[in-house]
């Protein structure tokens, strides 16, 4: 059904899960303060649609489609994980947070329309927008 409507949204994304960030050693960290990509590895597009949203190209397997009752919150924050140093002093850097609800799911970090240059990202308005879909 969603191929007939038009997503509600989409955009770039580069991504990874909170224990893949839990994993990164300290050479990772320094090289991310050059590109951000060292750290997110995973990238694709971020698609909303009305009753989905959708990260392709997640992983091998394929993208991730995400219902409602997977995803507990939406937030954009700096963590031990990716803090102030690694996103910018500006509070545009922070990250998009997705809480999965999945028993096997981990936190997903995402930076969206992420602009290296100047460590700036579209995170803040699909926080608010996934927020508003959570709700129905």
């Amino acid at each position: 059904m969603n191929e007939l409507r038009p997503p509600l949204a989409e955009a770039d994304y580069i991504g990874a899960t909170a224990r893949e960030l839990s994993e990164k050693r300290a050479a990772a960290k320094i090289a991310a303060g050059v590109s951000q990509r060292t750290l997110f590895q995973r990238r694709g597009r971020i698609v909303l649609h009305p009753d989905l949203l959708v990260l392709t190209g997640w992983s091998d397997d394929g993208d991730l489609p995400l219902t409602r009752a997977d995803i507990a919150t939406a937030e954009t924050r700096f963590t031990h994980l990716y803090g102030r140093f690694l996103g910018g002093l500006l509070n545009a850097g922070r990250p998009l947070i997705l809480d999965v609800t999945r028993p096997s799911a981990d936190e997903l970090y995402l930076l969206v329309n992420h602009r290296g240059f100047l460590e700036t990202t579209d995170d803040r308005t699909w926080a608010k927008r996934i927020e508003l879909w959570l709700r129905g």
